[in-house]
């Protein structure tokens, strides 16, 4: 307690050095504990279930990868009692109406032993009806099927889909019940079921797997879809199950965020060594000053190791401070992070409580920072005889131990902050590269109007006359420029996209023309399979700014009844013509081989990106709306997305939705427009820019303070050389070049180190970059010029002072 008396008036003493030291302490171990905790509930943290720890999810070999399963391979695996106590589960969004208003809500179409084998109570009621005590009882309206209130989870119960929360959790066997027209129990081809299991009391995940792999055959033949094509059969009967412990539950946040994150952890991390270098630079001015008083206590018996434990004291107090005031800053910069990770469609949240581990990392890092940047000065700060510590004038930091330690502290310093702004810079190039990428499409003119008709009579066959009413009342709206529908859309979660399989004729090209052969060239049929394909009305590239290269767009004349056309784009046309010109030529589609259907292609259309915006873009086939959807495929995906294109489309939701409303009032809309689905193609990588770049500048910052401490402390310390200096005849301008040399010796060294470990570091963020290398020299380039100016900058003003030093004022105060 003595001590901590003594390290707390020491800190009040020096209060700007003080608040510094920990302002840089807060924001150094509240990153590190933001990015800790974030991970912690994506990874690490269990389920509040009895016994996670014995929970096991039946999934592929991928850890990330897909672990859905059909209705019916959950029944065959339940019915074949392979797990002592299996249950399913499956996430969905659904039209729930609770007050006479329809909304739609997060659901959970969970198994009758879900609560059971979790071990959680079904017995509060807070979110939807505010505690309310007769919550019970009370009936919602679920896709048009009444759902009574039996029972409120616990608050702290979020489900077992980690960042996406529920609002209801129904019988996995009512989904039949509702409208929702065929249910997706009843289709073999539809996987949306999670099969997850409690083990037994000495039973291990491997021993589960042994079963399952055995059982797989059978369980597989028993339950695969009626698929047209031997290779999908063949996929479908191989693909292997693998049972792995799930004590934390599943969630697609993983695979796209866990490399982000464990980036943003070495970044932050960076941030904190940077932050104690600089601390360990204030401190080394700091015990400089207390000389005296630590020479005197020297004299007067004191031992080095105590002063020692008393400086080391005076450290893990600002570290316990600036950890204080880190945790609260953790907690805001970890929900402003998960913020950033929600979109249009859905909000993200986990759970960032502070737990043990939490806790446990926090209180690491602040010891270890506390060692960090407080031993070596301790240790320099007694290393000294009394009699020379108390000498009138002390020797210039070019002579003594704290100028090598201090000359060594600003090398580190700028060799990470070069390596903390090369990297900020990678990321922002790549972030502008991709935003700026040509997608093939408007981005900003477009809104999209998911049409869903599962809640009208329409019966399927007549649903495509009833789009097309939906599509023409859209474009009769006053500011829509041209209306089209189509089965998806570019870069959207709505809707379904098809492949399908193809024999093209082929002939040899150099992969860049686009003009028709002057004479007949033999051509053979090449099977091209699982073609991506569109079904697009006539429009639909006008629509969407979708440049027509050549031949014409789709017709009202290209009914069912007419002669099959398409229409390719740019990377069809390369990959699989030779660059040929494609108009005019026949392909024949044979996903059915007893259906062979040949089609002609009538038109050639630039490259559009459909599935991602980093890849590149898939040969794609589009089709007539009515050529290219049959009716059992209306009947399994009874919605169409109706695209409008306007000056300012987000201002007509309410038009276009009234428009659609007359054609059927039982029609459900929901809006999307472009920019937001583009924003979460962004998430990843604009989080990567904002962050890096944040922690980037604020290492610049840093070490800008240090060098301009470590400068000015010099320049005071050397007050009377520099005097004398001048009163030999030295001009000013010598003086600033004697000053600014050293401060562009450290830096120079500094960015010599930084440049060598960034070019050996950057390899491991190459897979997060696009449209550039990670050893791209333009950015370290750049890096390098701007850390030199900073620097510059830094010095300047102590630069300016040592030159304006008048020497006869100097040598009358030595």
């Amino acid at each position: 307690m003595h001590d901590l008396r003594d390290a707390w008036r020491a800190l009040r003493a020096t209060p700007i050095v003080s608040g510094v030291a920990i302002l840089s302490l807060a924001l150094g171990i509240g990153a590190n504990t933001a990015i800790f905790s974030i991970l912690d509930s994506l990874l690490l943290k269990p389920l509040p279930v009895r016994e996670p720890h014995r929970l096991v999810l039946v999934g592929s070999d991928d850890p990330y990868g897909d672990a859905s399963h059909s209705y019916a391979i959950w029944t065959e695996i339940r019915d074949r009692r392979l797990f002592d106590r299996p249950f399913a589960w499956a996430t969905d969004r659904v039209s729930l109406a609770s007050t006479g208003e329809a909304d739609f809500a997060e659901a959970i179409w969970a198994t009758g032993n879900f609560f059971d084998v979790l071990g959680v109570p079904a017995i509060l009621w807070q979110a939807r009806f505010g505690g309310a005590p007769d919550a019970i009882g009370r009936t919602l309206t679920i896709h048009g099927a009444p759902f009574t209130i039996v029972g409120v989870t616990p608050p702290e119960f979020l489900g077992l889909h980690v960042g996406f929360p529920f609002d209801v959790i129904l019988p996995l066997d009512t989904e039949a019940l509702t409208d929702r027209r065929p249910p997706h129990m009843d289709s073999r081809y539809w996987s949306w079921v999670q099969i997850m299991a409690r083990l037994a009391p000495h039973e291990t995940p491997e021993a589960l797997n042994n079963t399952l792999r055995l059982a797989q055959p059978q369980i597989r033949q028993a339950t695969m879809p009626d698929f047209r094509r031997p290779q999908d059969r063949d996929r479908f009967l191989t693909k292997p199950w693998t049972v792995r412990p799930a004590p934390s539950g599943v969630s697609r946040l993983r695979r796209q965020y866990t490399p982000a994150l464990l980036t943003l952890v070495g970044v932050v991390g960076l941030v904190l060594v940077v932050a104690c270098a600089n601390i360990g630079l204030l401190l080394i001015a700091r015990t400089a000053a207390r000389r005296y008083e630590l020479s005197v206590r020297l004299a007067l018996g004191a031992s080095q190791r105590r002063l020692v434990r008393q400086l080391l004291v005076e450290s893990l107090l600002l570290s316990a401070i600036g950890a204080a005031i880190g945790l609260a800053f953790a907690q805001w910069g970890a929900r402003l992070l998960v913020a950033q990770l929600s979109n249009w469609y859905y909000t993200v949240f986990v759970d960032l409580s502070l737990d043990r581990r939490v806790l446990g990392v926090t209180a690491a890092v602040t010891i270890a920072t506390a060692i960090l940047f407080g031993t070596a000065p301790a240790y320099r700060a007694v290393r000294v005889e009394p009699i020379e510590a108390l000498k009138l004038q002390p020797r210039g930091l070019t002579g003594g131990a704290s100028a090598g330690l201090g000359g060594w502290l600003v090398v580190v310093q700028v060799a990470l902050s070069l390596m903390l702004v090369v990297g900020a810079g990678l990321f922002l190039r790549s972030f502008a590269a991709l935003a700026y990428r040509d997608l093939g499409f408007d981005r900003s003119r477009v809104v999209i109007a998911v049409v869903d008709a599962r809640r009208t009579t329409v019966p399927p066959s007549g649903r495509a006359a009833l789009f097309e009413r939906v599509r023409e009342a859209a474009a009769s709206v006053a500011g829509v420029e041209s209306a089209a529908t189509s089965m998806a859309t570019p870069l959207g979660n709505a809707g379904v996209r098809f492949t399908r399989d193809l024999e093209v004729p082929q002939d040899v090209g150099d992969g860049s023309r686009l003009e028709r052969p002057p004479t007949p060239v033999p051509l053979v049929p090449t099977p091209v399979p699982q073609v991506f394909t569109t079904p697009v009305s006539p429009g639909w590239f006008r629509t969407y700014g979708t440049r027509l290269l050549a031949g014409r767009d789709f017709k009202a004349s290209d009914a069912a009844s007419a002669a099959p056309v398409a229409i390719v784009n740019q990377a069809f046309a390369r990959r699989h013509l030779g660059g040929a010109n494609p108009i005019g030529r026949t392909m024949v589609e044979t996903t059915d081989p007893n259906n062979r259907r040949a089609m002609e292609i009538v038109g050639l259309v630039e490259d559009a990106a459909f599935t991602s915006v980093r890849d590149a873009i898939e040969p794609t086939m589009y089709l007539p709306l009515a050529q290219g959807v049959e009716e059992d495929v209306l009947a399994n995906v009874p919605s169409v997305c109706v695209s409008v294109r306007a000056v300012q489309p987000a201002r007509l939701t309410k038009s276009l939705a009234a428009a659609i409303g007359v054609v059927d009032g039982n029609l459900s809309i929901e809006f999307q427009s472009v920019v937001e689905q583009l924003n979460y193609y962004y998430i990843r990588e604009r989080l990567l820019a904002l962050v890096s770049a944040f922690f980037g500048a604020l290492a610049l910052l840093l070490a800008a303070l240090g060098l301009y401490g470590v400068t000015a402390f010099a320049v005071n310390r050397r007050r009377t050389e520099i005097g004398i200096r001048m009163a030999l005849g030295a001009s000013p301008g010598a003086v600033a070049r004697l000053v600014i040399g050293r401060v562009v010796r450290l830096v120079v060294a500094g960015v010599a180190i930084g440049i060598l470990v960034s070019f050996w570091t950057v390899r491991v963020i190459g897979a997060l970059l696009y449209g550039l290398q990670p050893r791209d020299p333009l950015t370290f380039g750049a890096a390098c010029a701007l850390l030199l100016i900073v620097a510059i900058g830094a010095a300047s003003v102590p630069t300016w002072r040592a030159s304006r030093i008048e020497p006869a004022s100097v040598l009358k105060e030595a």
